[in-house]
């Protein structure tokens, strides 16, 4: 079986490569020549993932997964949400999104929020989607040096480190990305 995943981001690509199963081979935005930016219009967190994985479908015909990832957080009513990548502008500066995030939290002692990922796969015409979630805290300052995104202020549930000082096995076991990477390759080693 062949797929592509649907992101530019070499972060992210790393983190599913190292889920998928070896008899799926994974083809990046760059294997099929696909530089332009791809739509995320929707306004959810869902309908950007469809939009995405509906793109390479219909522009370049291979079936094709795509993710959408939102940061919400309780005491922002949800926010970032669907805006997490440019939260702090157009640029898509991790450090500018974080700075901002911790500067809105700094007199908030509620600082729960939740990873989300949805998994959009379009497969033989067939549309299905996957979501993982991943509950935690925001820290009062940035920790640790790997991951990228979010990761340095992200403490899951029951974890005294931030995403930035877990191991990448570690990250997938309970992360969202990789709790909705599971969903896709249960339903795919069904296919």
């Amino acid at each position: 079986m062949q797929l592509v995943f649907a992101t530019n981001n070499q972060n992210k690509l790393k983190e599913v490569q190292s889920l998928v199963p070896k008899r799926i081979k994974l083809l990046s935005l760059k294997d099929i020549n696909c530089t332009e930016e791809i739509p995320e219009t929707t306004g959810t967190i869902e309908g950007n993932a469809q939009q995405k994985a509906d793109y390479i479908k219909e522009y370049y015909g291979y079936d094709c997964f795509a993710d959408d990832t939102g940061l919400e957080v309780d005491a922002l009513d949800g926010q970032p949400g669907v805006d997490t990548a440019h939260y702090a502008g157009p640029q898509r500066n991790a450090n500018d999104n974080m700075n901002k995030l911790l500067s809105e939290l700094e007199d908030t002692t509620s600082r729960k929020a939740q990873f989300k990922t949805v998994i959009a796969l379009n497969l033989n015409g067939q549309l299905e989607t996957f979501t993982g979630i991943c509950k935690g805290e925001i820290t009062t300052k940035k920790q640790g040096n790997d991951g990228f995104g979010y990761d340095p202020i992200f403490k899951a549930e029951g974890y005294e480190q931030t995403f930035a000082e877990i191991s990448l096995d570690e990250k997938n076991k309970i992360g969202h990305r990789g709790k909705a990477m599971q969903l896709l390759i249960e339903f795919l080693n069904n296919c």
